[in-house]
């Protein structure tokens, strides 16, 4: 936590920590008060048996926000981290400004397969065996394959997921990712899905960031979210992976700040909210059961 000024609250993908947005928050907090933690049972937090749900740790932001006496914020959420942004806004309307949702998850089945074979039963036992510096060694000999395979390749991101992947070594870090990976991925994908709920980001200001080449949640998955949250933004990273808040840092705080300057917060209503709640969708916003998955995006914008 630094700086002051309104209040951003930065929330990480799933096996990574808050360290992820350090190439942003120097530079943000000379206008702005940024929180970035880890999230339970990732980087130097606790990893306790415990509820790992998106809704959990939506919970968990809120009492953090309390904690430290911050009442409204920015949420700036990525991959799992972005499911949390949107529980949160989902659950604690008063409290959110804006939401910025970066390659996030929880807008279609799409998911990269190790994810799947991770959360498969017996995943665990299998873990550790190759976090071994021998399966490491193997796994670093087949680096070009896993960069560019149709299937399992990472594309850009291979690099940094293995630094993070080392760390499912240790069990209670192991425990807590399998814990958190079970509650919103199985073996046949993504389980939990926004799009019933994207209607009620109606006048919150919403931005969207994907990288075109993200493997792990697919980039077709940013214009699904687009055409089902009523007036968001949408900005592609060509070329970038599922990490363009690391892949071009520079463009990614260009592309915040002027968001955050040409959107005012918003105002939370509960006549309004108890209006559209009782509506299911607002009457420009489709239908999520009616939006087909969307193709890849192959250019930037």
């Amino acid at each position: 936590m630094a700086g002051r000024g309104p209040a951003l609250l930065f929330l990480h993908g799933i096996g990574d920590d808050s360290s992820t947005w350090l190439d942003l928050l120097a530079s943000l907090a000379a206008d702005f008060t940024v929180i970035a933690p880890d999230l339970l049972g990732h980087g130097a937090s606790a990893k306790p048996r415990a509820d790992y749900s998106v809704a959990a740790y939506a919970c968990g932001m809120r009492d953090l926000l309390t904690t430290l006496d911050v009442d409204r914020v920015t949420v700036v959420g990525h991959s799992l981290g972005g499911g949390v942004a949107m529980q949160f806004a989902y659950q604690f309307p008063e409290r959110c400004e804006r939401l910025v949702l970066v390659g996030s998850g929880g807008v279609g089945a799409s998911v990269h397969p190790l994810l799947r074979l991770a959360a498969a039963p017996g995943a665990g036992l299998m873990l550790p065996l190759l976090g071994t510096r021998p399966a490491l060694t193997v796994l670093r000999g087949f680096a070009e394959l896993l960069r560019v395979s149709e299937g399992l390749g990472l594309g850009p991101d291979l690099d940094y997921v293995l630094t993070r992947y080392v760390r499912l070594l240790e069990p209670s870090t192991r425990s807590a990712f399998l814990r958190t990976l079970r509650s919103v991925v199985d073996w046949r994908g993504q389980v939990v899905n926004m799009l019933d709920r994207c209607y009620l980001t109606e006048g919150i200001p919403t931005l969207l960031v994907w990288g075109t080449d993200d493997r792990v949640v697919p980039s077709g998955h940013a214009q699904r979210a687009h055409r089902a949250m009523p007036g968001s933004r949408l900005v592609l990273f060509e070329g970038a992976g599922h990490f363009p808040h690391r892949s071009d840092p520079a463009r990614f705080l260009e592309i915040l700040r002027e968001f955050l300057d040409s959107t005012p917060p918003a105002r939370y209503d509960r006549a309004r909210w108890g209006e559209v709640l009782r509506s299911g969708r607002p009457p420009q916003a489709p239908d999520p059961a009616e939006i087909p998955d969307a193709p890849a995006v192959s250019s930037g914008t």
